[in-house]
């Protein structure tokens, strides 16, 4: 079951978070770090480890790469939540990292929560260096200024264009911003395994467009103790989101056509993909 293997995974890579951070020096910078670490759905750390699985791979082959997403990640959302960025006080339930502490604490641990998963992609668990290499370099990729990054600087500029995006530069936003961390997420465990990147590709471009349009439609209909993020934001600040360009039953079929494209790319990996499949579906059925 679908939701049974969530859980399994949330925990083990709680786990691997935690044994990350252990053992390091106890310091304000450290306990923002593993604050900023607890919660979430861990759909990202799911996705390496169910793509490793379709390729054969053990959980314990992946599990850094599936803890590395993470961190990344969590350190995605510690600056984005900071007032210079989109300024939001409220995520997974709890006050955002630079309301606990201050923003310089903020700051850091961003930063070092990214440095550490490029450490946890070196663990020599994961076989080879030259896979590990190239584990490294997409990671980078995703993150840097060709992927997340890039997504981020399009969503700021976006604030002061003084005009809304049109649906297709929302998509190539999102596609930077939102998108190139599943796909990393996707593809690591084929990188891992030597194999063909490119059915994982296809199926993490649509599952993370429909992510970010399932995201979108929260905002707008969502409530607030349900998603643990403050909710009508972007509509408050005037901003283009799937919702305001395709409508609300419109985003919402674009989202469930994605989730039908998703899970074609699966197609090669027959039932062994079966998860992957219900991850997609669960993107646009969740409620936070």
């Amino acid at each position: 079951m679908f939701e049974t293997r969530l859980t399994e995974v949330q925990r083990a890579v709680q786990a691997a978070l935690d044994a990350s951070l252990a053992n390091r020096p106890e310091t304000p910078l450290t306990e923002a770090m593993r604050y900023a670490c607890q919660g979430g759905k861990r759909l990202r750390a799911f996705l390496v480890l169910e793509g490793a699985r379709v390729h054969g791979l053990a959980d314990a082959q992946a599990m850094s790469a599936a803890a590395a997403i993470e961190a990344l990640h969590a350190y995605s959302l510690v600056h984005d939540d900071m007032p210079c960025m989109d300024d939001d006080d409220l995520r997974r339930g709890q006050p955002t990292v630079h309301v606990k502490w201050d923003e310089v604490t903020a700051v850091l641990a961003g930063d070092a929560l990214q440095t550490l998963a490029f450490e946890l992609c070196c663990d020599p668990a994961m076989g080879p260096a030259e896979r590990r290499i190239e584990l490294v370099a997409a990671l980078a990729r995703a993150s840097g200024v060709e992927g997340m990054v890039h997504g981020q600087a399009l969503d700021i500029a976006a604030e002061s264009a003084g005009r809304p995006l049109t649906l297709e530069e929302i998509t190539a936003l999102q596609a930077g911003k939102t998108g190139a961390l599943i796909v990393f997420a996707a593809e690591a465990g084929a990188i891992l395994a030597g194999a063909d990147r490119a059915p994982l590709r296809r199926y993490a471009q649509a599952l993370g467009l429909a992510f970010q349009i399932a995201d979108d439609i929260l905002d707008e209909t969502g409530d607030e103790e349900v998603t643990g993020k403050r909710v009508g934001k972007d509509a408050d600040a005037g901003k283009a989101t799937f919702v305001s360009l395709l409508g609300l039953e419109g985003a919402q079929a674009r989202a469930a056509e994605l989730v039908h494209e998703a899970c074609d790319a699966l197609e090669p990996y027959g039932a062994t993909a079966d998860n992957l499949r219900a991850a997609a579906r669960f993107v646009i059925a969740r409620k936070n």
